[in-house]
């Protein structure tokens, strides 16, 4: 939880330190505390970020990594935020944010629970695309391999991917790899 929902919900700053010092919660980050005792799952980080940056959406690899559409291993959370939104301040998890306009940044948001935090999460076509579109940044070779493995577990059908990138204007960029990876798969 953040310091403020905790103090919204009632417990005073001492007790809080409290707390902290009893090794009940333990601090994450500045503003950040979660339970001494509480399981952490692989995607927690993305929890942590959810709550740190709740206007951002999950994105990019962070994205492929959770939908298991990669085998890559990001060593920073990718997070999409709005084109004029103010950057989020924080150290940890180590993020790396990506602007997007607002059509783009409302597109394909899916909400998962993680660690019992609503994470809003670009649903697997839209974060293929998205690869497309920041291929620069993420790699060509991490976008194909998303695009074969949302084809081939069938977690996106090639006309939402086709939807997806006429929207935002990268269908000539995807649609020679879109085809032939639907002719691999026939």
């Amino acid at each position: 939880m953040r310091g403020v929902e905790l103090s919204d919900a009632g417990i005073h700053p001492e007790t809080l330190a409290r707390m902290l010092k009893d090794r009940i919660l333990t601090r994450v980050t500045r503003g950040l505390y979660q339970l001494a005792d509480a399981e952490v799952t692989a995607p927690h980080d993305l929890a942590e970020v959810a709550k740190l940056a709740p206007k951002g959406v999950i994105c990019l690899v962070s994205a492929l990594q959770f939908h298991e559409l990669t085998l890559q291993i990001p060593g920073r959370v990718w997070l999409a935020i709005g084109s004029r939104a103010r950057r989020p301040s924080f150290d940890y998890p180590p993020t790396r944010i990506v602007r997007f306009g607002p059509r783009a940044l409302s597109r394909g948001v899916q909400t998962h629970n993680v660690d019992g935090v609503s994470v809003p999460i670009f649903d697997p076509a839209k974060t293929v695309v998205d690869c497309f579109r920041f291929r620069q940044h993420v790699g060509l070779d991490v976008a194909l391999e998303g695009l074969h493995n949302v084809i081939r577990s069938g977690k996106a059908k090639p006309m939402q991917l086709v939807d997806y990138s006429r929207a935002t204007r990268i269908w000539s960029v995807l649609r020679p790899y879109l085809e032939t990876v639907v002719a691999e798969g026939a």
